[in-house]
């Protein structure tokens, strides 16, 4: 049981990884990197059933807090650049440079 909820949790991880590294929209950039913190969050879970223990449990609640903070301010942040730039295309936002 363990293996397999670690091979998938990696093959999620994988799959946000190149989500972030080869995609240029903002939006499925941004929901890569959720995809990649469920997949830690499987893989808490997973440790925490397999070894008996609740930190891992308790790990993944504190995360999917901090997840749905992330959220919200992530949307306002890409619909704030939707709103100035028309785009989430990440390539036409350069908003930093001078």
């Amino acid at each position: 049981m363990l293996a397999e909820a670690i091979f998938f949790s990696a093959v999620l991880f994988v799959i946000g990884v190149v989500g972030v590294l080869i995609r240029r929209n903002a939006i499925i950039v941004f929901m890569s990197v959720e995809l990649m913190l469920n997949a830690v969050n499987l893989s808490f879970v997973a440790f925490a059933q397999a070894y008996g223990a609740a930190d891992g449990q308790i790990i993944v609640f504190f995360v999917m807090t901090v997840a749905a903070a992330e959220a919200a301010v992530g949307l306002a942040v890409i619909i704030a650049l939707f709103r100035h730039r028309k785009t989430v295309n990440l390539q036409n936002i350069n908003l930093l440079k001078g």
